[in-house]
């Protein structure tokens, strides 16, 4: 069963700031300079939809974007959000369920994939990677663990928390990278937030 994050969407913002204080948005600002005029966007995994406005302000008009997210009360929030002049087509629905064409320019996957077990990652990711054209861009943020005590007693608490509230189903961190890198895609940028808790990474496809 996907996660459901219904019961979080009213706090979930305000608790990722007080918790992390504004590393998950920037680490999601920085991905967004990467997009060109004129683009053809996936987004999976939105949330509370803050990301349609900073997309707005540095592009009001000429993105076509397409918006999927299984939470319907995030998918509430996010529709109040502005878009200016760019086209936006809201999806709810887990993206799997989705029938879409295999035509975009630029995914972006905002700390969408830990919060799924290998089995499923493995379905999501050939979905998702299906959709982008050749040559595109996937942007991604997520968390990662490099040695520090601290980031694992957070990463279990969280994963704890959101278990119990939204019944994510994973309990650990899956392998992201093996499956970029299988699918032969190049990292052309990353940069990391949250004493290196937080990783956002520009990947190219072929």
């Amino acid at each position: 069963m996907a996660a459901n994050y219904n019961n979080s969407a009213w706090f979930y913002d305000r608790l990722a700031r007080l918790v992390y204080g504004n590393a998950l948005i920037n680490a999601q600002l920085y991905l967004l300079d990467y997009i060109k005029p004129d683009t053809h966007i996936l987004i999976v995994g939105g949330g509370t939809g803050w990301i349609l406005n900073e997309l707005t302000q540095i592009h009001p008009s000429g993105l076509k974007i397409t918006y999927v997210e299984v939470a319907a009360d995030m998918m509430v929030l996010s529709k109040k959000r502005d878009t200016g002049n760019n086209e936006v087509i809201f999806i709810n629905d887990a993206i799997e369920n989705v029938n879409l064409s295999p035509d975009f320019d630029v995914v972006i996957t905002p700390f969408l994939f830990d919060n799924f077990t290998e089995q499923t990652l493995h379905i999501v990711f050939a979905h998702v990677h299906s959709l982008l054209k050749p040559g595109g861009l996937w942007l991604n943020a997520d968390f990662q663990l490099t040695g520090k005590w601290w980031q694992q007693f957070l990463l279990k608490s969280m994963f704890l928390f959101f278990k119990i509230i939204c019944g994510i189903e994973a309990s650990k961190l899956p392998g992201i990278e093996i499956y970029f890198t299988s699918n032969n895609y190049k990292v052309i940028s990353e940069k990391t937030f949250f004493n290196d808790f937080i990783v956002a990474k520009v990947y190219r496809g072929d």
